[in-house]
């Protein structure tokens, strides 16, 4: 998987590494029991140190989408857990983008269409 990071940007390293591998997770791209690379190899090919891709690496798994193993390694975690804690947090979250959405005139139809492209869902679907 590549990595489209910004080091001028003002999120952290670590934030739009994490950002990445779910982003590649919830598209397909990494496959539960996938091997990520180690925190070595990783922090050297995209050229950070190595406590960045660590402090990545232990969010991701603090909230379940991979699992790190000392003798394997990292890898996706196989199954998301069910979490209710979650689902606030998206519901939360989808209500400040459609705030924003609302606040800056973008009609729900086009909203939607927004969602339905992110969550990778066709028109016909």
């Amino acid at each position: 998987m590549i990595f489209h990071l910004n080091m001028s940007s003002e999120t952290p390293i670590y934030v739009q590494l994490r950002n990445q591998i779910v982003l590649g997770i919830g598209r397909g791209d990494l496959l539960p029991g996938e091997a990520l690379p180690t925190v070595r190899q990783l922090a050297e090919d995209i050229g950070v140190n190595n406590m960045t891709v660590n402090k990545a690496y232990q969010i991701l798994k603090s909230e379940g989408y991979i699992e790190i193993d000392r003798r394997h390694g990292a890898k996706v975690a196989k199954h998301q857990k069910d979490d209710k804690e979650f689902e606030v947090y998206l519901k939360d979250k989808m209500e400040l983008a459609a705030a924003e959405a609302k606040a800056h005139g973008i009609e729900l139809t086009q909203f939607m269409d927004y969602c339905r492209e992110a969550f990778g869902v066709n028109e016909e679907a």
